[in-house]
C-alpha cells in the first residue's frame, strides 16, 4: 500500500474550487434569512449548507453519535461541545452534524462569508494574543449554555495535524461548571477512503487558508470522520483542570482505536 495520499485531475481540483466558491456565496443570502427562520428550519438550512460545502471539496462525512446532539439541541439542555483542531473544515464538521454556538479566534471574523455566517450564529470571539479577553469569552459562553445552547470550543487553542495533539486547556471548561452542564466530547478525525488517516486538510503554523483550500481540492477520497461521545458531567471532576484533563482522556482514547500507521503528506509536517 503506498503512503502517498492520491490526487485528483487538475481539471477535477478547479471545478472543486468553483463548485466551493458558488456555495460560499449563498452564504450571505442565508445569513440574511436565519433570524426569520424557525428553530428547525433555520439549523436546517446551516446543516444544507455545511455540508454543501464539504461535498464541494469531495469531502464525505461519516459521523458516529449524533444523536447524543441533536437530542440536547432539541430539548435545548446546554452543553459545552470541545473538539480536537486539525483543520479549517473542523467548523464544517461541527454544524454539518448540529449547528450551535463557537467560541473561536477573532481572525476568522475576517475570514471570506464563514466570518459572517459565524457572526449571524452568534459566534464568541477570542484575542489569544489578549488574556484579559479571556473572562469576558468565559462569562459569555456560560449565559449562553445556561440558557440552553449547545457551544463548541476547541481547547488545544491551535491547529494540530490530527497524528499529534495539544494539551486542553482548562479556561473554557469552567464556564461548563459554571453554567452547570456537561462537556461532549467531539472527536474529528481525517482519513482516506481506504482507512489511513491524512494530514492533507490539516491547517498548521503560518500558512495561508488558500494553500490548505487547494490541497484540500487536489485530495482524492477524503473522508472527515466524526465521533460524538457520552457527555461528563462537571460534578466528576474536582476543578476544570480535573475536567479538561477527562475530556482530553476520552478524545484521544477514541483516537487511538480509529487512528492507522501516520503518513505525513503536509508540506510543513513533512520537512519536520
Amino acid at each position: 500500500m503506498s503512503g502517498k495520499t492520491p490526487t485528483v485531475s487538475p481539471a477535477r481540483r478547479v471545478w472543486r474550487l468553483i463548485t466551493a466558491l458558488a456555495v460560499l456565496l449563498t452564504g450571505p443570502f442565508i445569513a440574511i434569512v436565519m433570524p426569520l427562520l424557525a428553530k428547525r428550519h433555520r439549523e436546517g438550512a446551516i446543516r444544507w449548507w455545511f455540508r454543501r460545502i464539504a461535498r464541494s471539496f469531495g469531502v464525505r462525512i461519516e459521523v458516529h453519535g449524533a444523536k447524543v446532539l441533536r437530542d440536547y439541541a432539541q430539548d435545548e439542555r446546554g452543553a459545552l461541545v470541545a473538539s480536537n483542531h486539525i483543520s479549517w473544515l473542523d467548523i464544517v464538521a461541527v454544524n454539518a452534524v448540529q449547528p450551535m454556538r463557537a467560541q473561536a479566534k477573532k481572525e476568522v471574523a475576517g475570514w471570506p462569508i464563514i466570518g459572517k455566517l459565524a457572526g449571524a450564529a452568534r459566534t464568541v470571539y477570542l484575542d489569544r494574543e489578549n488574556l484579559r479577553s479571556l473572562p469576558v469569552a468565559v462569562d459569555e459562553l456560560m449565559k449562553a449554555m445556561r440558557g440552553g445552547s449547545l457551544v463548541n470550543v476547541s481547547p488545544e487553542g491551535t491547529t494540530w495535524c490530527g497524528l499529534a495533539n495539544g494539551r486542553f486547556r482548562p479556561a473554557m471548561f469552567q464556564a461548563a461548571i459554571d453554567a452547570d452542564v456537561p462537556v461532549i466530547p467531539f472527536v474529528i478525525r481525517y482519513r482516506l477512503t481506504d482507512g489511513r488517516d491524512t494530514t492533507a486538510p490539516a491547517f498548521i503554523g503560518d500558512e495561508t487558508l488558500v494553500t490548505s483550500l487547494r490541497r484540500t481540492a487536489r485530495t482524492k477520497g477524503l473522508v472527515l470522520e466524526v465521533h460524538v461521545l457520552d457527555p461528563i458531567e462537571p460534578s466528576k471532576a474536582a476543578n476544570r483542570k480535573e475536567l479538561a484533563e477527562m475530556t482530553q482522556a476520552a478524545v484521544r482514547d477514541m483516537l487511538s482505536r480509529t487512528q492507522t500507521l501516520p503518513e505525513f503528506e503536509h508540506p510543513k509536517l513533512a520537512a519536520a
